[in-house]
């Protein structure tokens, strides 16, 4: 599909953010990074990290709700799907480029302190870069994969058509063997149908973050997993992370992997708007 279709893809889901987005091109140097934000200026922050080869339009069920609290600031992953450009000569090549990347992505934004939520491959962004900046203050993380376990190979093994050889029907029939029968919003798939012609770098992946550095200081932590996802056993994720970091809070949600934003609203929702405003003592 070409670059067009993908664009009107992608504004269709930001529309139904509704009124008031607003689109920043934040420099750093790896590139431009779009950036798409709602809620109060003056509001307390919270930077949105998608999934690989999803974009920051994909929280349209999820960011006018946390908007009505929190400065939600949702990000297109430099070299991957979206709006973002990736400076030329310079790429994001290491961990340590994802956490400078993300660095200078706050210093832009004039962020010290946020709240980092990240989904899938955005979820092992945010954990890395927590357990290496001191600049955030709470972190949810929404069915990560390869932060508590590894990927089941029968997902893997579905997944590898689309991979070598991505086209919209492959995506698609993916998409809905991983949904299991449920319901994908339809612009959202339209937009994940269109990205299969998209460019992008290899991911940066690396060691399995760990995750019991969170542990002092503690900071706030939320992990909200797939219950019918086929990207990893969601239970066994639960009692792993459990063991490792008996402050979290864990729960289960009804719905896919790759759908978890739009499958499950209300309760993804509730479960991060509470867990956003919720007072935590010192070691709690």
């Amino acid at each position: 599909m070409s670059q067009e279709t993908f664009c009107t893809a992608y504004d269709a889901l930001l529309a139904r953010w509704g009124p008031g987005v607003e689109r920043l091109d934040i420099p750093t140097p790896y590139g431009t990074t779009r950036v798409n934000a709602a809620g109060a200026p003056g509001a307390p922050p919270l930077l949105l990290l998608p999934g690989g080869g999803d974009t920051s339009a994909s929280w349209f069920a999820n960011a006018p709700e946390w908007a009505r609290t929190h400065r939600v600031l949702a990000v297109d992953l430099i070299g991957d799907t979206g709006r973002s450009v990736p400076a030329e000569g310079r790429r994001i090549a290491a961990v340590d480029d994802l956490n400078r990347w993300l660095d200078a992505l706050l210093d832009g934004l004039g962020i010290t302190r946020t709240a980092l939520a990240g989904h899938s491959y955005g979820a092992w962004i945010a954990l890395s870069h927590a357990l290496n900046s001191a600049r955030v203050e709470r972190l949810a993380l929404l069915d990560p994969t390869n932060c508590f376990a590894g990927f089941r190979p029968g997902y893997l093994l579905r997944a590898l058509p689309m991979l070598l050889r991505p086209s919209p029907g492959r995506v698609r029939s993916f998409l809905r063997w991983e949904a299991g029968g449920a319901r994908l919003d339809p612009d959202w798939l339209r937009q994940q149908e269109a990205a299969s012609g998209f460019r992008t770098a290899r991911p940066v992946t690396g060691p399995r973050p760990d995750a019991a550095g969170l542990g002092a200081p503690r900071i706030p932590l939320l992990i909200l997993l797939a219950e019918h996802g086929q990207a990893h056993r969601a239970t066994a994720v639960a009692r792993t992370a459990a063991a490792r970091l008996p402050h979290a809070q864990i729960a289960l949600l009804p719905a896919g992997h790759h759908g978890l934003q739009h499958q499950a609203p209300d309760e993804l929702n509730a479960a991060v708007g509470e867990f956003l405003i919720r007072d935590t003592a010192p070691n709690d």
